[in-house]
């Protein structure tokens, strides 16, 4: 008869549950968070031990790819699909879920999460850090001002540049707050560059990577979109079909249906990767509002509206922004934009725009790794494999 295993894994200790084909607890147990000290424990059902699961977290990424090494046959399971089938449980305990992910695998009832490389993980981190360094940047002005509307200093029509200037030139005749706003003012000045320094190693990885390159062609898209998607979806064959992209970051429709009465098409799922949903929204926003040229995608976009509304159409617009950006990533082809633009309009519209955003480094030669996988600019021999 065949195992089955479940491991509910927490920072330091781990649960450990151990089923036959049947159901029936063979092992409860519980061992410190490190692979070797899991297979010892699972060592003795070793050689009957079919599948071993665990839910999808932070420690994934590490976990995974050492007990497989080890020789344990691992299964990382969706968070989402593990949360609901364990809603059903009464009591909430680490040993309770380590039998439901147990139960999980040997009915095979759950869905596999897909494990990124460590390099494809680095960059993901760098997208992270880079996306809460502004985030805390605007919230400390926002506190600045905010806090300075009690004194009726109202600073509605400053902008970014203008901003410190602005703020001292208000409470220059208070020194107790002006003491305040320095060191509100010197925290904001310090994330600002802080910001500023991870914003370029983000285009220094775009300007080195061809495929994010070919991604900038396409109206709307910058750096940050180009390599959020391209960290978020790192292999293009985990999808059979182009569309199923759209569906993985959220952009589909939710759908209701029950019996012949009620079959209701709702708002986007919103399932998967928020970052790049968001990004991939933006540059739909940029194309349809921004973008002065002609383009195929802005047309069938700018009909949506038309006939809805502007949110609809840049939902919409992001999602077939999705389609095409997979479907140029399996088939190694480039965005001409149809409408009858040229090819030297084009290339010549991809230059200027890697010249704005890449700026020194748009001369820089993009080449793709020999082996397709992700590569760290700057990073030595190895890292990150």
């Amino acid at each position: 008869m065949q195992y089955f295993g479940g491991l509910d894994v927490s920072v330091t200790e781990t649960a450990i549950c151990v089923v036959d084909g049947d159901g029936q607890v063979l092992l409860r147990t519980t061992a410190e968070t490190e692979p070797a000290a899991i297979r010892a424990a699972l060592a003795p059902f070793l050689r009957r031990l079919r599948r071993v699961g665990h839910e999808a977290g932070a420690l994934s990424p590490w976990l995974q790819p050492q007990l497989l090494a080890l020789g344990l046959p691992m299964v990382c399971l969706e968070a989402t699909h593990v949360r609901s089938a364990l809603k059903a449980q009464r009591n909430k305990t680490d040993a309770a879920d380590a039998l439901g992910i147990a139960h999980l695998v040997r009915t095979g009832w759950y869905k596999s999460a897909y494990i990124k490389s460590e390099a494809c993980y680095r960059l993901r981190l760098l997208l992270t850090h880079r996306r809460n360094r502004k985030r805390k940047f605007l919230d400390l002005e926002n506190a600045i001002r905010h806090s300075l509307k009690a004194f009726s200093i109202r600073l509605h029509k400053v902008g970014r540049a203008s901003f410190e200037a602005a703020v001292r030139a208000a409470v220059v005749g208070d020194a107790f707050t002006a003491e305040l706003m320095d060191s509100m003012l010197a925290a904001r000045a310090a994330l600002w560059r802080e910001y500023l320094h991870l914003h370029q190693l983000v285009v220094t990885q775009v300007a080195q990577d061809e495929l994010c390159r070919r991604f900038m062609a396409i109206p709307g898209v910058g750096p940050v979109t180009a390599l959020a998607f391209r960290t978020a979806v790192e292999d293009p064959s985990r999808f059979k079909r182009s569309r199923d992209v759209a569906a993985y970051f959220g952009l589909t429709s939710r759908r209701w249906q029950s019996g012949t009465s009620i079959d209701i098409q709702g708002r986007i799922s919103k399932a998967g990767d928020p970052d790049v949903r968001r990004s991939l929204f933006e540059a739909a926003t940029v194309l349809l509002k921004r973008f002065r040229g002609q383009d195929k995608v802005k047309s069938w976009g700018l009909q949506i509206a038309k006939r809805s509304c502007h949110h609809k159409a840049a939902v919409a617009v992001a999602r077939k922004l999705a389609v095409i950006m997979h479907a140029m990533w399996s088939d190694g082809t480039c965005y001409d934009g149809g409408a009858g633009t040229s090819s030297e309009e084009c290339s010549r519209r991809a230059q200027k725009k890697d010249q704005k955003h890449l700026g020194r480094l748009a001369k820089t030669a993009a080449l793709p790794t020999p082996d397709g996988h992700l590569v760290i600019a700057g990073a030595p021999a190895g890292a990150g494999q």
